[in-house]
């Protein structure tokens, strides 16, 4: 048998708060443990459970910025005045590795990563009607009108930039939604470009002709 090894994954899954994403993901990194995660980088104050350099590296604000601006981060956002971002080269080292790395990240983010990463695959979730987000949001109990308008305009303009995903995964019915997640994902590593040189090999195996 011909020695083999692929190279990882690069999976990016965003979608609209109430599609059913989360349920999705960590289904999804129940059954595939070959996933990594990539520690990222934040800025805000570790919370008590939280340890430096396993749940995140807590850095300062200039720390992060000179970070940001020499090109360290595949990507990052400002969240409620706090800045993220997952550092690219060990993300690249994971990759090469043979790692799949999943970012669970909003739709700033994965702009971003088409650029860093350009074989990362891009996967958004959208809820089958706009009347089945608002039963989704309002089902959670934890909506004022308020926070329900903000979430939906929010949705809206996710949901504008869909376009440019390479997949799409409407959660009509979680289960149907569950299988296409996970068939994606098969398909992503079964992709000529993540099997490197094995063709070659094969063929070299054959022997002159």
């Amino acid at each position: 048998m011909i020695p083999h090894s692929r190279s990882g994954v690069a999976l990016v899954v965003c979608a609209p708060s109430g599609t059913g994403k989360t349920t999705l993901i960590k289904r999804l990194v129940a059954e595939f443990p070959r996933f990594a995660f990539s520690v990222s980088c934040t800025t805000r104050s570790p919370r008590p459970d939280e340890i430096q350099d396993r749940d995140y590296d807590f850095i300062s604000r200039e720390e992060f910025l000179m970070r940001r601006d020499a090109g360290y981060f595949a990507e990052w956002a400002l969240v409620h005045d706090q800045f993220y971002g997952t550092p690219l080269e060990s993300t690249r080292q994971l990759l090469a590795e043979g790692r799949d790395v999943l970012f669970d990240i909003d739709v700033q983010g994965a702009s971003q990563l088409r650029r860093t990463i350009p074989g990362a695959r891009l996967i958004f979730i959208l809820p089958p009607s706009r009347r089945e987000l608002v039963r989704r949001l309002r089902g959670r109990r934890t909506e004022t009108p308020d926070s329900l308008r903000k979430r939906l305009s929010i949705a809206k303009h996710e949901i504008i930039q869909a376009h440019w995903f390479n997949l799409w995964i409407i959660n009509d019915d979680l289960e149907q939604a569950w299988q296409e997640l996970r068939a994606a994902y098969i398909a992503a590593t079964l992709s000529p470009v993540r099997h490197g040189g094995f063709l070659d090999d094969l063929l070299r195996d054959w022997g002159p002709q």
